[in-house]
């Protein structure tokens, strides 16, 4: 007896990977590029930060298929993620120590 799940059918396509793999490139190369580029040298980690961000949405929500799993898995997931960048910054706050510049 085999076991289908309803999720099955709404899954992406192989073409949808290759397209999402695309544009994560796409995404590398513009970081990569950001990097070199002296005037951009004042706004370069928060950049670099948005679109690393981008990209760390983009593989969990489709090669993790969190996008397609329980509601439940993605409020867990997102809920930790912020848990962790709240501690991080408050620590960052705590004990006065700035290590993006």
């Amino acid at each position: 007896m085999s076991h289908v799940s309803e999720h099955d059918s709404s899954h992406p396509s192989p073409s949808r990977y290759v397209g999402i793999a695309l544009i994560l490139a796409v995404i590398t190369g513009i970081e990569v590029w950001i990097v070199y580029q002296s005037f951009l040298r004042d706004i370069m980690v928060p950049l670099l930060l948005v679109l690393s961000i981008g990209k760390f949405v983009l593989v969990v929500m489709y090669f993790m298929h969190l996008k397609f799993d329980h509601k439940l898995f993605s409020i867990l997931f997102v809920g930790g993620f912020v848990l962790t960048i709240g501690v991080l910054t408050a620590l960052f706050a705590l004990f006065g120590r700035v290590y993006f510049a």
